[in-house]
């Protein structure tokens, strides 16, 4: 009887016919502007090729993606395909009704995924309204309305036709932050994207409402204050009160919570791993532990793993990390674990109608081919919205050909990548106007393009940089820089400079947090000299052409760039000449150290080191001559300290500083704008190798005051109050310092 079943059993699998047809010939029906061939070359069917049921599926697929056809259907019949298609109509033309700010049509135009001369998809006219609803949002647009028009033409096109309602452009009059916010307010709008409108920021569109700029700000304040401890951190609500008619205000509901440190912090790995692998991970774990909590340090634990998962021993691993709230205590507990074993069969790039998509893939840890590692994946998403030329970048992992491969398709929404900015400034070192365009992703290259001009009381600047973050596949950015400036410091130091000429260079991480730039220049300056100058001065005049390396090494310790609380950064740099008219060489240490010995209060410590040299017994030129920043010595006027050539301040071939800054939480904590702290500087300026005659007038010059960081109605205000410790008697001194600053 059981051999009976199985004989029936096998013989209905037998009588099971299995669809496979060898096609012999393929004709195309229902196509009018799409020739045959093309239709043929889209199915990826090869004549004599022998197609079972899921290959034909496929060439359903294949036709259907290129997005030329409404309809598709297939049938064999005696070796022969027969494909029938319905093609999608031809956007003739594509109108903005209502609207007619020439720079924003150039936006929408750019950013809406459908296209004259295109094949129309009714399903993308949603996502299009949105793009623009969303761009003219942020043109302060708030109220505005689209509704969109098809009108169906005889000849199997369309005109598209958007119909806009502008509406009344909804202005952020005042932001306010209410709550248990813990941080002054000062300090608050320096994290946030949005501003105040005033009425001569007639450049800069942050002062428009616009809901995601908004939720942008809502999560730069959320990470802000998780990366100073505040774990349970909620921003509550965010809402805009209706003050008039085109007038709002922007509320920020904070509650900080208390502040958490990190407790106990555990690995736990899969027996058979050898804990070896992971010892620079237990290393900053085990750092980690008693400090505040930072979600910045978790990312860098985070980071390592995924150094790790970019070995070959560890392809397949996975981490997952949790965190418990103790009392004022996170313990986090890291988990690493084999997944199951995958492969990326392939990997599909959607919505990128402006970058190119080697740009999107150069940027991605993973390929296909590769093993399929979700925290990799993960990292290659985030590298790709790091380039910031996206509004939206999202992820959809699929099963592939069998059970061994994964396919992922990549979403990435454009967005508008250029940049218009002027800033002005002014006090008692003087003023500045400034103005910038930039362009984030140059022709869809992710080239960033930069031009800037400057002007101020001592001369003009202007600059044109390129960068390319990832030049000829080698995931090190390449940079140019153009550059035309005239200073007059004829006044002030007794010479005028004009200089011209470009550098060529780049930036990378060498090693963990530290980063090396190697830099080409290339410069012809021209320098004149003050009538009332000595004659060593004076034999400085004339034109000077200088071809230089130079490098930077960088070791960045700190818990983060932005407002850093604990860490150091320690940099060195070298300016080494190729061929110049006067052969000089300049060294420069500089190095902060930053602490913070309670929950408010932070110590900063600052050093510098400069020194410039002549390599042949020359004189260095005058322009090249050290002054200390005005920064770095607060009681003395910028740059009239050190050595003097008559009436004239001519800088140092040395120049040295120690700043030690504290700030002062506990002072007038009911100013929500004001920001007090206490300062000592210390520096020196010293060596002149051009005359003998000239005292170097070496002596260590010193200070000490009140700074006062104040947001102003107009903008940011830095003033100081400074009384000189120790000075030379031809120093002049600076008691108040005072600067303002401003954008349109």
């Amino acid at each position: 009887m059981k051999i009976f079943l199985k004989s029936i059993i096998i013989l209905l699998f037998i009588s099971i016919p299995s669809f496979s047809e060898i096609i012999k010939e393929i004709k195309v029906n229902g196509n009018k502007r799409v020739s045959s061939d093309t239709v043929i070359i889209f199915s990826e069917v090869k004549l004599n090729s022998d197609l079972s049921k899921n290959q034909l599926n496929n060439v359903i697929k294949n036709l259907y993606s290129t997005d030329y056809f409404k309809n598709v259907s297939i049938n064999v019949e005696s070796n022969i395909l027969y494909i029938y298609v319905e093609e999608r109509p031809i956007i003739q033309s594509i109108e903005f009704e209502g609207l007619e700010n020439k720079r924003i049509l150039k936006v929408l135009n750019e950013q809406i995924e459908l296209k004259e001369k295109n094949s129309f998809i009714k399903n993308k006219v949603k996502k299009d309204e949105n793009k623009i609803s969303n761009i003219l949002r942020n043109n302060g647009f708030y109220f505005s309305k689209v509704t969109t028009k098809i009108k169906n033409n005889s000849n199997n096109t369309i005109d598209l036709i958007y119909e806009i309602d502008l509406g009344e452009r909804a202005f952020i009059k005042k932001i306010s932050f209410i709550g248990d916010k813990k941080i002054k307010e000062n300090k608050l709008r320096k994290v946030i994207v949005s501003e105040e409108a005033k009425f001569w920021k007639f450049i800069s569109n942050k002062k428009f409402l616009d809901i995601q700029r908004v939720r942008l700000d809502q999560n730069l304040l959320y990470n802000f204050y998780r990366n100073k401890g505040y774990y349970d951190v909620s921003i509550e609500s965010s809402s805009a009160k209706i003050i008039n008619e085109t007038d709002f205000e922007l509320v920020f509901n904070i509650n900080a919570g208390n502040k958490y440190y990190f407790g106990n912090i555990d690995l736990l790995i899969p027996q058979d791993y050898s804990i070896e692998s992971f010892n620079k991970i237990i290393e900053t774990m085990n750092k980690l532990e008693g400090e505040v909590y930072s979600l910045d340090q978790v990312k860098k634990i985070l980071n390592k793993i995924d150094d790790i998962a970019l070995t070959k021993e560890f392809e397949f691993i996975n981490a997952k990390y949790e965190e418990t709230a103790i009392n004022n205590k996170i313990n986090l507990i890291l988990k690493l674990e084999e997944s199951e074993k995958f492969y990326i069969e392939r990997i599909n790039i959607f919505g990128n109608y402006i970058t190119q998509e080697n740009v999107i893939r150069n940027a991605l840890l993973v390929d296909e081919g590769d093993a399929y590692n979700e925290i990799l994946v993960n990292k290659s998403i985030n590298e790709v919205k790091a380039k910031r030329i996206f509004g939206n970048v999202t992820k959809n992992v699929n099963s592939g050909s069998n059970n061994k491969f994964k396919t992922i398709d990549i979403t990435v929404e454009e967005k508008a990548t250029g940049e218009i900015s002027a800033g002005a400034g002014t006090g008692t070192s003087g003023s500045t106007l400034a103005f910038a365009i930039k362009e984030n992703n140059y022709m869809g290259t992710g080239v960033k393009l930069n031009t800037q001009i400057s002007l101020s009381d001592t001369g003009i600047s202007g600059v044109f940089s390129t960068d390319n973050p990832n030049y000829n596949n080698s995931n090190k950015g390449l940079f140019t820089r153009l550059e035309a400036t005239q200073v007059d410091q004829m006044d002030k130091f007794g010479y005028k400079s004009s200089k011209t000429g470009f550098s060529l260079g780049t930036s990378f991480e060498h090693y963990t947090d530290l980063f090396f730039s190697p830099t080409l220049n290339n410069y012809f300056e021209t320098l004149k000299t003050s009538s009332s100058a000595s004659d060593a001065k004076k034999k400085q005049k004339g034109d000077y052409f200088d071809s230089s390396f130079s490098y930077g090494l960088t070791l960045n310790k700190l818990n983060r760039n932005y407002q850093p609380s604990s860490g150091f950064v320690s940099r060195f740099y070298q300016d080494i000449p190729i061929y110049s008219d006067d052969y000089s060489i300049e060294n420069k240490y500089t190095f902060a150290k930053y602490y913070s010995p309670n929950d408010n209060a932070i110590i900063s410590l600052r050093f510098l080191a400069n020194s410039i040299n002549s390599l042949t017994g020359e004189d260095v030129r005058i322009s090249k001559r050290i002054f200390l920043p005005a920064k770095r010595l607060k009681g003395f006027e910028a740059g009239k300290i050190g050595p003097k050539d008559g009436d004239d301040y001519i800088g140092g071939n040395y120049a040295t500083s120690f700043n030690f800054t504290t700030t002062l939480p506990g002072l007038f904590t009911n100013l929500e704008n004001f920001d007090f702290s206490f300062f000592v500087d210390a520096g020196n300026v010293w060596g002149v190798d051009y005359s003998d005659l000239i005292s170097e007038n070496s002596k260590i010059r010193s200070a000490t005051g009140l700074a006062i960081d104040w947001f102003t109605p107009i903008g940011p205000l830095s003033f100081s109050v400074s009384q000189a410790i120790s000075k030379a008697s031809t120093d002049k001194t600076e008691t108040i310092r005072l600067d303002i600053g401003t954008t349109f």
